[in-house]
């Protein structure tokens, strides 16, 4: 079974090749390869950037706890790690690269979680083949300070933890320079009501997804219920950067959907992709998303909320493929290409 996993691994590794590739392109700002804190067991309180480490185990990352020290064990641990930002970045276009984690995770920067893969326990699926790059939102992140990583794992059998891969925080070289990434966490709920697409409307207790990806690899409702007819709600905050808000037009760059949509700014409609044809013969699933976000629905110095419901008539479903942004209307066709 070990050996069966491990080429897995290996064969998850050259199917991510073109992800894994654009790390070589982009620039690594700090390396995070090396000595992390680590401890095994399961307790939020370790999130927090202020909590205490200094009586936890050192581990090298990246490398199987097995290897080192941990032999045998199954269950969860958490990783921490401490790094500051030197000299000039662009903090909108920031990611950290975890490479391959086995099985499940979150990760949290300053104590806020900005990405998962997997999911834990009672409703367990493994992502070990998953390669990790999670967007860092720029509001995050302490400028000119010290920053603290935590990563929370769970691991079944066989090899665990933060295993393999380029481990470190980049830059992203996007060819649309002024591009706002909106990939990452997003809200997410099953169901269909209009009042979900108001600003003001209280989400705290929707689930959390990974977008792109599709509905049942990212939620745990849909990881057991996949493959039927649903409509499913979308929503996701965001403020404006300074470099956007001079600029006269921006649009809304979702990738693609399965299948069809409706998208809000702010509570207003600004675009939908409907064929109205049947499960085999639809093809709005294969169009990019790409809408004008319309200055008088958008708050360019404050809060603003994208609600997107969407319609799956059968098979996969959700927004499944980048690149998400927000881009100024000269530079969508970059940012796409």
């Amino acid at each position: 079974m070990e050996t069966v996993k491990r080429l897995f691994i290996i064969y998850g590794i050259f199917l991510n090749i073109g992800a894994a590739g654009a790390d070589m392109w982009d620039d690594r700002i700090i390396n995070l390869r090396g000595v992390w804190k680590f401890n095994i067991g399961d307790r939020m309180e370790w999130a927090d950037p202020n909590y205490d480490d200094s009586n936890w185990e050192d581990i090298y990352v990246p490398s199987e706890w097995e290897d080192e020290g941990f032999h045998g064990y199954d269950g969860y641990a958490w990783y921490r790690v401490a790094f500051e930002i030197t000299g000039d970045a662009d903090y909108s276009s920031l990611y950290l690269s975890l490479g391959y984690i086995d099985d499940v995770d979150e990760v949290y920067i300053n104590g806020q979680l900005i990405g998962f893969s997997g999911s834990f326990p009672p409703d367990f699926h493994t992502a070990y083949n998953s390669l990790r790059k999670y967007p860092i939102p720029e509001e995050v992140i302490n400028k000119g300070g010290v920053n603290v990583i935590a990563v929370r794992i769970f691991d079944t059998v066989h090899q665990g933890g933060i295993v393999s891969g380029s481990v470190g925080i980049y830059e992203s070289r996007n060819r649309a320079s002024d591009a706002m990434a909106i990939n990452g966490l997003w809200k997410v709920r099953n169901g269909d009501d209009d009042e979900w697409r108001y600003p003001d409307y209280n989400d705290d207790d929707w689930e959390r997804i990974m977008a792109p990806s599709f509905l049942r690899k990212s939620t745990r409702h849909f990881y057991r219920d996949s493959f039927r007819k649903s409509i499913t709600w979308y929503r996701k905050e965001f403020y404006l950067p300074d470099h956007l808000k001079d600029e006269e037009e921006l649009v809304l760059v979702l990738g693609k959907i399965d299948d069809f949509d409706k998208t809000y700014l702010n509570g207003k409609l600004i675009g939908f992709t409907k064929d109205n044809r049947p499960l085999g013969s639809s093809g709005s699933y294969n169009e990019f998303r790409i809408y004008v976000l319309l200055n008088e629905y958008l708050n360019r110095d404050g809060r603003n909320v994208i609600s997107v419901r969407v319609e799956d008539i059968g098979g996969d479903a959700g927004i499944y493929e980048g690149p998400l942004g927000i881009v100024p209307i000269d530079q969508y066709e970059r940012f796409i290409d």
